[in-house]
């Protein structure tokens, strides 16, 4: 793909090379797009240094900073990557550049605009996190087979309200995987494996392996 032949540019706060920390893809090298800008306040947020700033870059100028880490998996996330208006166009850029792209996104905004051969990495937001009443349900009836679904969980309340949707929506129908994720240093994940071992919940534990690699204050990891 010509990359001088794409128009429009998005907020970027940082590009870099990691190893993938989270989802079913986790352990495999991938590239981070992170989008700076948020519309929610979790409690627990661990980026929330790019709710601002970012510097503005085109949809070209973002492909060649990803060639150059030469890196087939690459994630947009941010912040909130799908307040960018740009940032459908720049999935699809990806994938006809024959990248296999993730996206994390909230459940708070419609999934319905990103082309269909990303993958969606959907967090819906627990009670705990402060921004329960901002989901957006729509989004349930919205996934595909290969996209994933994922609950913060910060303590046995959480827990129990994604065991609840899990259930009631029939989740691990819908998608890929469903994963429970711990509030990093918040609540044992082994308390999480026991509940989930009692409910025979069809779901999947998830670490933020990155977290226990590098420093979990560490950026650009």
């Amino acid at each position: 793909m010509n990359a001088d032949r794409i128009s429009g540019t998005l907020a970027i706060y940082e590009i870099f090379q990691s190893v993938q920390g989270e989802s079913t893809w986790a352990g495999l090298p991938c590239v981070f797009v992170r989008l700076a800008g948020c519309n929610l306040r979790c409690v627990w947020c661990d980026t929330d240094y790019a709710f601002t700033g970012g510097r503005e870059m085109s949809l070209g100028e973002i492909l060649e900073a990803v060639a150059r880490l030469d890196c087939p998996l690459v994630e947009i996330t941010g912040g909130e990557p799908l307040l960018q208006k740009n940032c459908p166009a720049l999935a699809q850029a990806l994938i006809d550049a024959g990248y296999q792209v993730l996206i994390e996104t909230s459940g708070a905004l419609s999934i319905d605009v990103l082309p269909a051969g990303a993958i969606r990495i959907m967090d819906l937001k627990c009670p705990g996190s402060g921004e329960c009443e901002r989901n957006d349900w729509r989004n349930i009836e919205l996934l595909a087979p290969r996209d994933e679904v994922k609950f913060v969980i910060a303590d046995r309340a959480d827990y129990e309200w994604a065991r609840g949707v899990i259930r009631e929506h029939a989740l691990q129908q819908r998608c890929n995987a469903v994963l429970l994720s711990p509030v990093f240093g918040a609540i044992d994940p082994r308390r999480i494996a026991e509940w989930m071992l009692e409910d025979k919940l069809p779901a999947r534990l998830q670490l933020q392996i990155h977290k226990i690699i590098w420093d979990p204050k560490q950026r650009g990891v």
